[in-house]
């Protein structure tokens, strides 16, 4: 069986057009972009321009990330996102839209900032999430305030992703992002309050030490590194006792705790 690096270009596309299995789609769509050649670029704008749905979405994946790293050809291929959100209705088409902008969204205008925070409102799932994707690393007002928005959605993974964009994709810190976060953190969802509660470590806000310590003790061992490192974001020695005392009860766990755990009481007792 040959490899995918040694299929022709047409028959890439023709197995896109005809698969159903997303582990294939994801590796045909790879390939595509490593091959970076301007016929498949025209190709993929020719799908945009003239495809069906489903052709248009593999143009619209394919060129997001071409010839990633760097992308090619990025500015036109933002140009012929925003041109494409002028007149596309399809839910599908919009989110896989959206999913590329995220990543060419470096130097985005107020004015393209604007149209995509348009689909806050969106009734599709699928166009919100793909909405806070969209919206994170970029630190301006507007963009900020639609993903606080997002990270009340109804959507449980919105509200995850929403999170972690304000609380660990930017830098900035101010009142309405604490504010949000700590919103969060009352929230019913264990994934949500803990990138809230890491959004607001990473800003050294000592007020969430008691509320960590009482997540760490009914934290889930596939959330351990992730609440190990809020611990480490404030370095607080009085987390110290509390890892020491550290018992798993699944034991096929325990190795891997254990050693992440003396990592961290290292960080803290070093400091």
């Amino acid at each position: 069986m040959n490899k995918l690096t040694e299929y022709p270009t047409n028959k890439i596309f023709d197995r896109l057009i005809d698969n159903k299995s997303t582990n294939n789609y994801l590796n045909y769509i790879s390939e595509l972009r490593k091959r970076k050649t301007k016929e498949i670029y025209k190709r993929c704008l020719l799908l945009i321009e003239k495809g069906s749905d489903k052709e248009k979405i593999i143009g619209i994946d394919v060129i997001s990330q071409f010839g990633f790293n760097p992308r090619l050809f990025q500015k036109r291929t933002l140009k012929i996102y925003f041109d494409l959100l002028k007149t596309e209705t399809n839910k599908r088409v919009i989110e896989s839209t959206l999913f590329g902008i995220s990543w060419n969204n470096e130097n985005i205008t107020d004015k393209q900032l604007s149209i995509i925070c348009y689909y806050v409102e969106h009734k599709s799932a699928y166009v919100r999430y793909a909405l806070t994707y969209a919206l994170c690393r970029i630190e301006k007002d507007k963009a900020i305030d639609t993903l606080i928005k997002l990270s009340t959605d109804r959507d449980v993974d919105i509200r995850d992703y929403a999170t972690f964009g304000l609380g660990s994709q930017n830098e900035l810190d101010n009142h309405k992002i604490r504010t949000a976060l700590w919103d969060r953190v009352k929230d019913k969802d264990q994934g949500v309050r803990l990138e809230a509660i890491s959004g607001l470590a990473q800003r050294k806000d000592k007020n969430i030490i008691e509320i960590l310590k009482k997540e760490y003790s009914s934290i889930p061992y596939h959330n351990l590194s992730h609440i190990l490192e809020c611990i480490e974001y404030l370095n607080d020695k009085s987390f110290i006792p509390i890892l020491e005392s550290t018992k798993f009860e699944d034991k096929r766990f325990e190795e891997y705790g254990e050693k992440w755990i003396i990592k961290t009481l290292e960080k803290l007792q070093s400091n």
